[in-house]
């Protein structure tokens, strides 16, 4: 059996399989933070990665947005086949990538965006990833891009057989389509194209998305075997401390296993004092205190 993510050393998370981080997740009781950030973007720091600063303030996975799965690039990192086992080492974290669904035919409410072939959500771009090492793939939408979620059942049965690692499948907004985020319905439609874990808005982040909504479908997925990822993914990630605390609280009293924080930032990561109070309120300073600091060599 595996550690709780929330005990274990960096050497044995980067080791675990897809199966035995959903375990380890599962273990941590809704105790486990995820950060997405942008590849492309230039962090605060200069001369390091956006993962490395994630780390470094409390975020347990990595999360890569923008990330071209035929030209893999991450700024202050490097590129090629060994970039993802190159940031991994760095960060002692499972990393995983971003793919998007695009439906073409999408009814869209804003102007759609194009996006490189290499974030879209293929067979192609799957079997890249897992042949570069990835931990997870999220199925997901940036804002504008037109991803659907029939297309992410899809993309989700696609991926299954070429995949080894876990899967995630959502969305945060709606990524300039005229559809609901999310339901009951699309979820449970997920888990039976082979999801591991559903991501949802947090609560607080979607017009209209209340804590009953989020308890229902929670209950769904753990009764199915599956995990629940709520997404702060609406550029509140950049709102004040207090609030990131909120949604810390809410979402945790409704059972969901990971809580995310976005890349809304001047930087294409969140403030990293938020990545640190989420981290607090979800599990105290003692716990905090041992991921931020227990080295990576460990």
């Amino acid at each position: 059996m595996v550690k709780r993510l929330l005990s274990a050393n960096a050497s044995e998370l980067i080791e675990m399989t897809g199966k035995e981080l959903k375990q380890s997740i599962k273990a941590s009781a809704g105790r486990v933070v995820l950060s997405e950030n942008i590849v492309t973007e230039t962090p605060m720091v200069p001369d390091i990665s956006n993962a490395e600063l994630a780390r470094a303030f409390g975020a347990d996975l990595i999360l890569l947005n923008g990330f071209d799965a035929f030209n893999p690039k991450v700024k202050n990192i490097g590129e090629g086949a060994h970039v993802i086992e190159t940031l991994r080492y760095l960060v002692g974290r499972p990393v995983g990538v971003n793919l998007e669904p695009v439906d073409k035919r999408a009814n869209m409410t804003e102007a759609h965006l194009d996006i490189a072939l290499g974030r879209q959500a293929s067979s192609e771009t799957v079997r890249a990833l897992e042949q570069l090492g990835v931990n997870f793939i999220c199925m997901t939408g940036n804002p504008a891009t037109g991803v659907t979620n029939d297309k992410i059942i899809e993309a989700i049965e696609s991926t299954s057989a070429h995949f080894s690692g876990l899967i995630i499948a959502g969305k945060m907004h709606s990524s300039g389509v005229d559809e609901p985020v999310i339901t009951k319905t699309y979820v449970e439609k997920f888990i039976e194209a082979g999801a591991d874990m559903i991501l949802v808005p947090a609560v607080g982040t979607v017009p209209g998305f209340d804590e009953t909504q989020l308890k229902d479908i929670v209950k769904v997925v753990h009764r199915n075997g599956g995990l629940v990822m709520s997404a702060i993914g609406t550029s509140q990630e950049s709102a004040d401390p207090s609030t990131i605390r909120d949604f810390a609280i809410r979402n945790k009293i409704c059972g969901v296993d990971i809580q995310h924080i976005g890349d809304g930032s001047s930087c294409g990561l969140a403030p990293v004092e938020n990545i640190f109070e989420l981290s607090k309120a979800l599990r105290g300073e003692r716990h905090t205190l041992s991921m931020i600091a227990r080295s990576i060599n460990r």
